[in-house]
C-alpha cells in the first residue's frame, strides 16, 4: 500500500493513459534516496492493465559496460527486431551484440524507438527504468533519444533518478519528496502500533517523512523508546549512514561477499567468486541479514544505499582483492574493468585490455562507454606518447557520443602530454579545431587549424574561416592550398581563395572542381562543391549540390554529419521558396544538433528559421529566433550564422514594406566584420538590398550596390544568376525590358514571382493595367502557395488596384501538414516505403504510418499515388505568365 502518494500516482496514471491512447511520452521521477520512487514505479506498472511492461534497473557496477541496460530492457522483445527498417535493425543488433559492425548513435536510438513501438502493439507499453543515474551511457543515450520521440507511440517511459542527476531533453518531471505528515503518521500507526503519538511526530519531523528512514530507524529503537518512555537517540540511528550498522554487524567474510555483489552484477561470477573468497555460507549470511537476496540472475540489494554502505565499509585492499578474483573469472569487457579495479599503479597490459573493450564498444556504437574505457586506459598507461594517443581517442569517442565538454577536457590533457611528437600534436590540433568549429569559437578554430600544413588541415581552416567570414584568412589559406597537388579539394579551397582575391585563375579552378561533381560520394565533398558554385555566383547550382549532400548524408550511415548538412539543405529550400520544407528541415536539424551538442549548428538552424518566418511575415517568431541565433553566433564568432540572423531581420522589414528600416539593417549586414557578418550573406542578399535601397529612395546607394553585384557575378553562368542580375538592373534603371528579361531566364519560381510583382507594379503605375494583371496574378498565386503572406498581400492589393478583384488563388494544399508530416510526404512521394522513411528520419515505421494515416484526410486523398501527384505539382516551376 502507498501512503500519501495520490497526486504522484495520478500524474503517472495520466502519462500511462495518454500512452494507451497513442500519445506517448516520458516522465522523470526524481527524488532523494528512500523517498519511494521504486514503489511508485511498481504501482504505476501494476495499474497499466493489459499494457506490456519492460523494465530494468541501473546497476552501478555495470555503468561502464556499453548497452548493458539496453540489453536487459529490450531482450524480452528482441523477437520483433525483424520488423525494423534494415539500418535500424543492424544498428540495434550491433549494439546488443547480435550483428557484426557498428551502430550509428542516431540509428541505435531510432531503432530503440521502433522496437518499443512494435512491442507496444496492441495494448500499449510501459517502459520502467529505475536508478537511471547508473544506466550505462550508451543505453542512456539510446533510451533518451527514444523518450523524446514518443508523442505518436503507445509507449510510456518512466525514468526514476536520484537527486539532481541530469536527464537531457525530458522536460516532464515528477518530484518525489518526503510524505505528507498525515500520511507518514498513518504509515507509522499501521506498521508500528506500539509507537506513541509523540514519538511518531518526532520521527516524522526528524526524518523529513522519508519512508525508508522511517522504516529503518524504527527497527533500531528499543521498546522503551518506541513507547516514549525513553528519549529518542541523538543522533538517530542510521541517518546519513543508513544501513551502515547492519553492514558492520556482518562477519568479514559476508562483508567481502557483499562487496563482490556490489562490484559485479552477473550471478555466476558472484557465486564463483564467493566460493573462492569465503565459501557459500558467507553468501547465506548476507541473505539472512536482509540486506540482499539472490533474485533471478543477480544478487539484488534491499536498497541501493546498501551498496553504498558496503563500499564505504570496504578497505582499498579488499576492493582490489575482489576485482582481482573477478578478473580471473570474467571475460572480455568485464574482465578489463575488473583488471582496472585491481590495478595498483600503471599497467600496460591492463590498459591494453581496456583499449580492446573500448574498441568493442565503439564498434557497437557505444561511444560514451568507449570514451570512459579509453580515459581509464590512459590513466594506466606508463608510456607518455601512448597515453596521449589514448586520451585523444577518448576525446573523439566522447565527441561522437554527444559529450563535447568531456571531449574538450580529454583533448586538452592529450595536448599537454603530446610532448615533442609533431605528428600527434597536429592530430590533436585538428581535432581541437573541429571541436571549436562545431561548438566553440570559430575564430579560434581558424587559428588552431591554420597552423597545419596538410591539405586536410588547410581545408578545415578555410571552412572555419568561411564560418567566421574572415576573407583575408580564406585568401591566405587558398594560396597555401594552391601549393598542393591538383585535385578536387585542392582546386576548391585554392579556387575560393583566389576568386576572393580577384585572381583570374580562381574561377577556372572552381570550374574544374565542379566538373567532378558527378563523381563525388561523400556529403562533405558535395558541400565543398556547393561552396565552389556559390563563389561563382551560381546560388541555384549551390542549392542543388547542398540537396545532394543531404541525400548522401541520410543514406551513408554517417548520420552524425546530418545536422550540419541540413543547415545548407534547409537554406537551399528557403532560397527556392519552399518555405514549409525549409522549416521542416531546420526543425529536424535543430533537434539533431541539440542531440549531438553542435552548438554552432543550433545557431544555423535558428537563423534559417528566422529567415523563413520573415518571408511569412511572422514578426514575433522571426525576432525571437534571430535573437536566439545571435546569442550563440556573436560570442562564438560564427559570422556566417550571425549574418544570416541579421539578414532575417532586414528581410522582415523588407517583406513588411518598411524600406528605410530594411535599408539600414542591410547596411549593417554589409559593414559587419568577421565574426558578425559574412561575404556570402552580403552577396546573396544583394537583390534584396537593392530593392530596399530603391524603396527607401537611395538611388545612389542602389547604383553602387548594383555595380558591386555585377563584378561579383561576372563569372556566373546559370540562367538564374543572370535573371537576378537583370531584375536588379530593372530596379535601378527602371527598365521594364530588364524585368521581362529576368522573367524569361528565371528557373526559381519564387524569385520569378518576386520579379513578376515588381514588373506588375511598374506596369500598373505606367497605366498598363491589363499587362500588369497577368504578372500580378502569377505572383499572387506563387506567394500564396509558398506561404509568403506579406508579398501575397502586396500582390493582391496591386491586383485590385489594377482592376481585378477575383477570387483568391488557392493556397498550397500541403500547408495543412505539420513539418514532420511534410518531411514524410516528400519521401513517400519519392517512392520510399514506410520502413525506408523511418530509417531516413530516425522514426519508427509505426510513426510514419500514423502520420500518413492523419495526412490523407487532411489532403482529401486516399493513396500514396495521390500524395506523389500533389508533391510533384507543388514543386513544378511557375513561368512568368503564371502557368504551370
Amino acid at each position: 500500500m502507498l501512503y500519501g502518494r495520490t497526486a504522484e500516482v495520478s500524474a503517472l496514471d495520466e502519462v500511462i493513459a495518454r500512452a494507451r491512447d497513442g500519445s506517448g511520452g516520458a516522465v522523470v521521477v526524481r527524488g532523494a534516496a528512500g523517498t519511494g520512487k521504486t514503489a511508485l514505479l511498481d504501482a504505476a506498472a501494476a495499474r497499466g492493465g493489459a499494457m506490456r511492461v519492460l523494465r530494468t534497473t541501473g546497476v552501478e557496477s555495470e555503468s561502464d559496460l556499453a548497452f548493458a541496460a539496453l540489453h536487459q530492457v529490450l531482450w524480452p522483445v528482441i523477437g520483433s527486431l525483424g520488423a525494423l527498417p534494415e539500418p535500424q535493425r543492424l544498428a540495434v543488433g550491433a549494439a546488443l551484440g547480435l550483428e557484426p559492425g557498428g551502430g550509428d548513435r542516431f540509428l541505435v536510438g531510432a531503432g530503440v524507438l521502433s522496437l518499443l513501438a512494435e512491442a507496444a502493439a496492441p495494448d500499449g507499453l510501459i517502459c520502467v527504468i529505475d536508478d537511471f543515474q547508473w544506466i550505462d551511457r550508451a543505453s542512456a543515450d539510446a533510451l533518451l533519444f527514444a523518450a523524446r520521440r514518443l508523442a505518436t507511440e503507445r509507449v510510456a517511459m518512466l525514468l526514476a533518478v536520484r537527486g539532481d542527476a541530469p536527464v537531457k531533453g525530458v522536460p516532464r518531471t515528477l518530484d518525489v519528496r518526503g510524505l505528507p505528515e498525515s500520511a507518514a503518521d498513518e504509515l507509522l500507526r499501521d506498521r508500528h502500533a506500539e509507537l506513541s503519538a509523540r514519538v511518531r511526530r518526532e520521527l516524522v519531523t526528524l526524518t523529513g517523512a522519508n519512508p525508508l528512514a522511517l522504516y529503518e530507524i524504527v527497527a533500531r529503537l528499543t521498546p522503551a523508546q518506541r513507547a516514549g518512555d525513553e528519549p529518542l537517540p541523538d543522533p538517530l540511528p542510521g541517518g546519513a549512514r543508513l544501513f551502515g550498522d547492519q553492514v558492520a554487524a556482518l562477519s568479514p567474510a559476508a562483508r567481502l561477499i557483499g562487496l563482490v555483489a556490489a562490484v559485479e552484477a552477473d550471478l555466476p561470477l558472484v557465486l564463483s567468486a564467493a566460493e573462492r573468497l569465503a565459501g557459500g555460507q558467507a553468501l547465506a549470511e548476507l541473505e539472512e541479514s536482509g540486506l540482499a537476496e539472490v533474485a533471478g540472475a543477480t544478487v539484488r540489494f534491499r536498497h541501493p544505499l546498501v551498496r553504498s554502505a558496503i563500499h564505504e565499509a570496504a578497505s582499498p585492499a579488499d576492493v582490489r582483492r575482489v576485482h582481482a578474483v573477478l578478473a580471473e573469472l570474467a571475460s572480455d569487457d568485464r574482465r578489463a574493468w575488473h583488471l582496472a579495479g585491481a590495478a595498483l599503479g600503471q599497467d600496460e597490459q591492463v590498459a591494453a585490455a581496456l583499449v580492446a573493450a573500448a574498441d568493442r564498444a565503439r564498434e557497437r556504437g557505444g561511444y560514451g562507454a568507449a570514451a570512459m574505457a579509453l580515459a581509464r586506459a590512459a590513466e594506466l598507461t606508463p608510456e607518455p606518447r601512448a597515453r596521449a594517443v589514448r586520451l585523444k581517442d577518448a576525446a573523439v569517442a566522447a565527441w561522437l557520443g554527444g559529450r563535447p565538454g568531456q571531449a574538450q577536457s580529454l583533448l586538452a590533457e592529450a595536448r599537454e602530454r603530446a610532448g615533442e611528437d609533431v605528428g600527434l600534436a597536429m592530430e590533436v590540433a585538428r581535432l581541437r579545431g573541429r571541436f571549436e568549429l562545431n561548438s566553440g569559437d570559430a575564430a579560434e578554430a581558424v587559428r588552431i587549424l591554420a597552423a597545419g600544413d596538410t591539405l586536410d588541415m588547410l581545408a578545415d581552416a578555410a571552412e572555419a574561416a568561411s564560418y567566421v567570414g574572415d576573407t583575408a584568412a580564406i585568401i591566405a589559406l587558398g594560396r597555401r592550398a594552391a601549393a598542393h597537388p591538383e585535385g578536387f579539394l585542392r582546386d576548391t579551397v585554392a579556387g575560393v581563395g583566389l576568386t576572393l582575391d580577384g585572381d583570374a585563375e580562381g574561377p577556372g579552378l572552381l570550374r574544374r572542381a565542379l566538373s567532378h561533381a558527378g563523381e563525388l560520394e561523400d556529403a562533405a565533398e558535395h558541400l565543398w562543391a556547393a561552396a565552389a558554385a556559390s563563389y561563382l555566383g551560381e546560388n541555384d547550382l549551390a542549392a542543388d549540390l547542398a540537396e545532394r549532400a543531404g541525400r548522401v548524408a541520410r543514406v551513408s550511415g554517417m548520420s552524425g554529419q546530418l545536422p550540419v548538412v541540413l543547415e545548407f539543405v534547409a537554406t537551399a529550400e528557403r532560397i527556392a521558396g519552399r518555405l514549409a520544407r525549409s522549416q521542416a528541415l531546420s526543425e529536424e536539424g535543430l533537434e539533431l544538433a541539440r542531440e549531438a551538442g553542435y552548438t554552432n549548428t543550433v545557431a544555423a538552424h535558428l537563423a534559417n528559421l528566422a529567415a523563413v518566418a520573415a518571408l511569412r511575415g511572422e514578426e514575433e517568431d522571426c525576432e525571437r529566433q534571430a535573437r536566439a541565433a545571435l546569442a550563440i553566433a556573436i560570442p562564438h564568432r560564427v559570422g556566417m550564422r550571425a549574418g544570416l540572423a541579421s539578414y532575417a531581420l532586414a528581410l522582415l522589414d523588407l517583406c513588411l514594406g518598411r524600406y528605410a528600416a530594411a535599408h539600414d539593417r542591410f547596411h549593417a549586414v554589409v559593414t559587419a566584420g568577421p565574426g558578425a557578418g559574412h561575404p556570402t550573406v552580403v552577396s546573396r542578399s544583394t537583390p534584396d538590398r537593392i530593392e530596399a535601397a530603391v524603396g527607401a529612395g537611395d538611388e545612389e546607394g542602389a547604383r553602387a550596390t548594383l555595380a558591386a553585384y555585377e563584378r561579383w557575378s561576372a563569372n556566373a553562368g546559370t540562367p538564374e544568376s543572370h535573371a537576378l542580375l537583370a531584375r536588379c538592373r530593372g530596379l535601378v534603371e527602371g527598365s521594364s525590358d530588364a524585368f521581362a528579361e529576368a522573367l524569361r531566364l528565371h528557373t526559381n519560381p519564387f524569385e520569378s514571382a518576386r520579379t513578376a510583382l515588381l514588373l506588375g507594379e511598374r506596369l500598373r503605375r505606367s497605366q498598363r493595367p491589363g499587362e500588369a494583371r497577368a504578372q500580378l496574378r502569377a505572383a499572387w498565386e506563387t506567394f500564396e502557395q509558398a506561404g509568403a503572406r506579406p508579398w501575397a498581400r502586396r500582390a493582391q492589393e496591386e491586383l485590385r488596384a489594377a482592376g481585378e478583384s477575383g477570387q483568391a488563388p488557392p493556397s498550397d494544399v500541403l500547408d495543412v501538414l505539420t513539418p514532420q508530416e511534410l518531411r514524410i510526404a516528400g519521401l513517400a512521394a519519392d517512392g520510399l516505403s514506410s520502413k525506408e522513411i523511418a530509417a531516413r528520419l530516425f522514426l519508427s515505421p509505426r510513426t510514419v504510418e500514423y502520420h500518413l494515416y492523419k495526412m490523407y484526410p487532411k489532403l482529401g486523398i486516399s493513396s500514396r499515388t495521390d500524395l506523389a501527384r500533389l508533391v510533384v505539382l507543388r514543386k513544378a516551376p511557375v513561368t512568368g505568365d503564371g502557368k504551370l
